[in-house]
Formats: C-alpha cells, sequence, structure tokens
C-alpha cells in the first residue's frame, strides 16, 4: 500500500488548568493512506475533535502536545507556524461541525471561498501561470460552488450565509474546504446539524469529491450509521484513547469491544423492532482528569473483570488488521450491523 499520507504517532494533549494538566487525548496512533477514509468514531467528549485539531495545529495556547504527526513524510507538531498556514487550507482542509458559525456572517459566501484561494496563491494559479487575482478568485469560487451542486452558482455566491438553508451552508464549507484541492480532507461532524434527507445528499457529495479528486479523508462522527456508508476503515474513540480499530466491514460485523458493540446495539437498523425500546450504554464518558488507571470504560461494561480496573488494557489483534483494547469480549457472537 506504501507510505501512508498521514500518520499519527503516540499524539497525546492534555490542558492546563487550575486543578493541573487534564488529558483529553492519550497515546493515540492511527494512519490515513493516500484514497482512504478513515471514520473516527465516538461519544461527545471521547476526544475526536481534539485529535483533528491538534493535527492542524490549531488547539488553544493552554493545550500541551506531544507526539508525531506526519503528514507526507513530515512532522507537523514542530513545523513552524509560517509554514503551517501553508499546509492548512491548501493540503490539509478541514471541513467543521456547524457553518453557521464556522462562516463569516457579514461576508457574501463567493468572497469567503475567493479568500482561500487568495490565501493559498501558490497552491492556486491561473491557466497561464500568473499569481491568481481578485477577479480569477472570484471565477475559481463560483466553480467551486458549482463543484458542490449549489445551482445558479453565480448568484447564491453574492448571497450571506444567513440567505442559504443549513444544507447549502454545508456545501459552501465543502467547497471552501475543496477550492484548492487538499490532499486530505478532515470533516469533523460534516452532518450533525442537517436532517436525514439532506445528511444523505452530503454524505454523497463528500463520496463523490472523494473518488473524483483521489482524496484521502478523516472522517469525524458519532454517528456509526454515517461512517458506514463512506469509510473504508474506522478508529473508535473513547475517553481520549482508541479501542477498537480496523477495516469499517469487520468492525461493523465483528465488534470486539463492549464499547463498540453498545453503540452498535443503541443504533436502529432496518430489522430493529419498534416496540421494543433501544438498547442504551449506561452512564456517560468520563471529564477529563477523572480517569482511572484502568479501562475508561470498566465502570459502564457489563463484560467487567477485576483486572480491568488494575491496569489500561493494551491495543491487541483478535483477527489480521483488527484491533482492540479489552481482554474478554473480542469471541464475543456478533451483532447487528448499522448496514443491515
Amino acid at each position: 500500500m506504501g507510505a501512508p499520507l498521514l500518520q499519527i504517532k503516540g499524539l497525546t494533549v492534555g490542558f492546563t488548568t487550575a486543578q493541573g494538566s487534564l488529558p483529553a487525548v492519550c497515546d493515540v496512533s492511527f494512519e490515513v493512506h493516500a484514497g482512504e477514509v478513515l471514520g473516527l468514531v465516538g461519544e461527545s467528549g471521547s476526544g475526536k475533535s481534539v485529535t483533528s485539531l491538534a493535527i492542524l495545529r490549531l488547539l488553544p495556547v493552554q493545550a500541551r502536545v506531544s507526539g508525531e504527526v506526519h503528514f507526507a513524510g513530515r512532522d507537523l507538531l514542530p513545523t513552524g507556524e509560517e509554514e503551517m498556514r501553508s499546509v492548512r487550507g491548501a493540503r490539509i482542509s478541514m471541513i467543521f461541525q456547524e457553518p453557521m458559525t464556522a462562516l463569516n456572517p457579514v461576508m457574501r459566501v463567493g468572497d469567503q471561498v475567493a479568500e482561500a484561494v487568495l490565501a493559498h496563491q501558490g497552491a492556486g494559479r491561473s491557466q497561464n501561470g500568473q499569481r491568481v487575482g481578485k477577479r480569477e478568485a472570484w471565477r475559481i469560487a463560483v466553480e467551486a460552488l458549482k463543484d458542490v451542486q449549489i445551482a445558479v452558482a453565480e448568484r447564491r455566491a453574492r448571497d450571506y450565509p444567513h440567505q442559504l438553508s443549513g444544507g447549502m451552508r454545508q456545501r459552501v464549507m465543502i467547497a471552501m474546504a475543496m477550492v484548492n484541492r487538499p490532499e486530505l480532507l478532515i470533516a469533523d461532524e460534516p452532518t450533525t446539524a442537517l436532517d436525514v434527507t439532506i445528511q444523505a445528499q452530503i454524505l454523497e457529495l463528500l463520496g463523490e469529491l472523494q473518488q473524483r479528486h483521489g482524496l484521502a479523508m478523516l472522517l469525524i462522527s458519532h454517528d456509526l450509521a454515517v461512517v458506514s456508508q463512506v469509510a473504508h476503515r474506522v478508529a473508535v474513540m473513547y475517553a481520549g484513547s482508541i479501542v477498537e480499530m480496523g477495516q469499517a466491514a469487520r468492525v461493523f460485523q465483528n465488534a470486539a469491544h463492549p464499547y463498540t458493540r453498545g453503540l452498535l446495539e443503541a443504533a436502529p437498523t432496518l430489522s430493529t423492532e419498534r416496540e421494543r425500546p433501544l438498547k442504551t450504554i449506561e452512564g456517560m464518558v468520563p471529564a477529563m482528569g477523572a480517569l482511572t488507571p484502568g479501562c475508561a470504560f470498566e465502570p459502564r461494561c457489563g463484560l467487567r473483570i477485576p483486572a480491568c480496573a488494575q491496569a489500561f488494557p493494551p491495543l491487541v489483534e483478535v483477527e489480521p488488521g483488527h484491533w482492540a483494547r479489552c481482554p474478554v469480549a473480542s469471541h464475543q457472537s456478533p451483532v447487528a450491523s448499522v448496514t443491515d
């Protein structure tokens, strides 16, 4: 398969507070290859968004980051800020969770997409090799809006964010992320604020763009059904750590970790009996600073044994290419897949 485009090694993020340093991400490692979609799944508070912001060095000054973030063979963590600006938006782009807060409310959406072009003039050059000016940047912005299937793009480019629907605002965010043809797209909960119909359209659009441009994608979501439609591989996060990782089909069909199994059982499928209430995972993700020495999921786990509370379990290969951080659940019977 060759060298990965993105390789995370031992990424750890803590935040300095009055109570001391509180961990948000603990020793996270994964890879994303060119043209591959990796789904990063977990409940709110599991560390998914912090991981994505750490990749782009967008965390606040209180954050303390260690480990390695290699992109195209280069570690981004020690890279200077000026060089990072040439990476953000040009080689690595990000779609944020809520477009209404990510877009500037007092700028036309076409100007905001064109601004992304002008910010990376070296990455976006016109046909004659000259640097892109404002007129050319506007033309590229309109083409980018057309590329994400916004009708009457020339007119919509002159609209402000509040004049667009939620689905159209999300398409503008995707256009802004894609306009400089990045190699890696980080999509942080790209469908959270959308209804089911629009959600399906956005996922279909992301899939088309990913295949058309050979894009690598890190898709972050708490929704397994969303990830199952797009991702080639899946990494499940809980309390700042990856607890399961493998090919999407294998993880969904033969989940090894109790947390992954709980997420799958809580998701309705076509075979779910409507008369029966959905299963739930009791309790909540522990807060930063409340982690115990053992498995963070142990207080909520129905399969826990005394050893689970005593030592943090390692990732174990339960089958080729399928890893789980649990010693007791790797051979449980399969659960219903969200794709059923």
